[in-house]
């Protein structure tokens, strides 16, 4: 198919000059509608504008412009049926060969603080997303052009085929520019959901792919990462590998556990996450610091982990990590010193990004067979002043500490989690068990400091008082928990008989 005329209407100009530049030096007629006509006058570029080839002006603010036979006949035509070729000869429509279209800016403007509703529903393409379906439904005959990084491709291929643009490039065209309108459509029925109260009656996902990853949680599993499209994506910033193999299933989950649980602290503060769960938390003056800490608590399980920081790495640090075997690291930037001593290991994979501290806006979603659970992030703090102590005994402030820190790592501890805490570092997690007990049995068998002192958080109430009285027998005496057991009465008793000081939060943090 050689291209012969050319329709471009585009909200980004990016890039346009130049391209549009090369369709005329091949000989394209160019028509075009608007500020994009202007924008390419301007730069001196011949234009045949959309009324003459319509016979009607723009109209209704710009609101109606394209949606006319002259140029949906031009763009639809079936060339491979003759009653369409007679159709439009008999018209007086010129076929259209190439549509460079991209939409109205409906993200960007909805995005911004203090938009209108009038605002948005301006900025709702009409015209746009008809001629970018058009142009794609007759890819055998018409190349669709809707995202601006196509445009050096597409005119390589022009200009080395004697402006001739193959079927493959406009089927491959195609499927992007119906993802292009479609994402669009999403968008704006997104936009339309949010003025809902509670949850909305349909949820629209739109992911497009990052990469494809080795296999899944296992090597039989294949696997891919896929980002939110549009702008939620791009907020969430996207990682950047500096080094090592590449990044499989497992590290991508357990990163995410890790960089969820640092968002839950602005001190210096280390997370080493195994399994999806905390095996090591610290918080101290240095970040140098906090990772020896976390990584005391349970050097066992942190072989091989995936650690997270929220403060650049530099030399120290790096020496420290370099002594360990680390799957893969994760921080907010690394000085240059910290890089050559960090990648002598070609296993460890080092990455950086921007920390995302904005997911409560969003859905956490968990797949189950033919559908979705949907539900708000478990993302709010906890503040202090809301919580009430219920026991005789007040916390001292250090105990306060210990017990707002160990609360905070037990919401991204699977259930039924129990955390053991002293001097704002891990000391004891259990996590995942069936039983309460059992997790207080774990988190106390593996601690490796004397537990004189420490405090207790429990991710929900205790049924029984069991594990209290594990945590007690081993040296906490301060203990937090959301309370609301029918039993309350009998964990309060064994606190006030332990001499313990209890917080009761009201919120539970269950997390499956």
């Amino acid at each position: 198919m050689k291209v012969a005329r050319a329709l471009v209407s585009v909200s980004d100009k990016g890039g346009l000059e130049p391209f549009v530049r090369g369709l005329v030096e091949l000989g394209v007629e160019i028509i075009s509608t608007g500020g994009t006509a202007r924008h390419l006058r301007e730069a001196g570029l011949p234009v045949t504008g959309i009324s003459e080839v319509t016979g009607f002006p723009e109209i209704m603010d710009g609101r109606v412009k394209t949606l006319h036979p002259a140029i949906h006949g031009g763009i639809l035509a079936d060339r491979g049926r003759s009653s369409h070729l007679e159709a439009i000869a008999e018209l007086g429509i010129k076929l259209i060969d190439l549509v460079v279209v991209n939409l109205y800016p409906f993200e960007a403007t909805v995005a911004q603080r203090g938009v209108t509703e009038a605002e948005a529903i301006e900025n709702i393409d009409i015209g746009g997303p008809c001629m970018v379906r058009a142009a794609a439904k007759n890819f055998a005959w018409v190349g669709i052009v809707t995202d601006p990084a196509d445009y050096e491709a597409v005119l390589a291929e022009l200009r080395a085929n004697q402006g001739e643009l193959f079927l493959e490039t406009r089927r491959r065209l195609a499927a992007k520019a119906f993802h292009h309108t479609a994402h669009y459509d999403s968008a704006i029925a997104t936009w339309f959901a949010e003025a809902e109260p509670g949850f909305p009656e349909y949820l629209l996902l739109d992911l497009v792919k990052v990469k494809d990853l080795r296999y899944g949680e296992n090597p039989h599993q294949r696997a891919a990462w896929y980002a939110s499209a549009g702008l939620e994506g791009e907020s969430a910033g996207r990682l950047e590998q500096l080094h090592g193999q590449q990044l499989s299933f497992n590290n991508l989950l357990d990163l995410d556990s890790a960089r969820r649980v640092l968002e839950e602290f602005t001190l210096p503060c280390c997370v080493i996450i195994k399994h999806n769960n905390p095996c090591g938390v610290a918080v101290a003056e240095s970040v140098a610091t906090a990772y020896e800490k976390a990584f005391s608590c349970d050097p066992v399980s942190a072989f091989g982990g995936v650690i997270a920081v929220n403060r650049v790495v530099d030399e120290a640090l790096a020496r420290l990590l370099s002594t360990n075997f680390i799957e893969v690291l994760w921080a907010p930037g690394y000085t240059a010193e910290a890089l050559e001593i960090l990648t002598l290991k070609k296993d460890i994979r080092i990455l950086t990004g921007q920390q995302n501290r904005d997911t409560c806006g969003t859905y956490d979603m968990k797949r189950i067979y033919g559908g979705m659970l949907v539900q708000d992030w478990d993302c709010e703090v906890d503040q202090r002043e809301n919580m009430r102590v219920v026991t005789t005994r007040q916390p001292t402030e250090e105990e306060w500490g210990d017990l707002l820190f160990a609360w905070r790592v037990a919401k991204h501890t699977k259930s039924n989690a129990i955390i053991l805490a002293k001097d704002l570092m891990t000391v004891g997690i259990g996590a995942g068990q069936m039983s309460r007990v059992d997790s207080a049995n774990l988190a106390v068998s593996r601690a490796r400091f004397p537990l004189q002192g420490c405090a207790v958080a429990s991710d929900a109430f205790f049924p029984f008082p069991d594990a209290l009285e594990v945590a007690a027998n081993a040296g906490a005496t301060c203990v937090i928990h959301p309370g609301g057991s029918i039993r309350d009465d009998q964990a309060l008793a064994l606190a006030e008989s332990r001499g313990m000081a209890m917080v009761v939060t009201g919120r539970r943090h269950f997390r499956h």
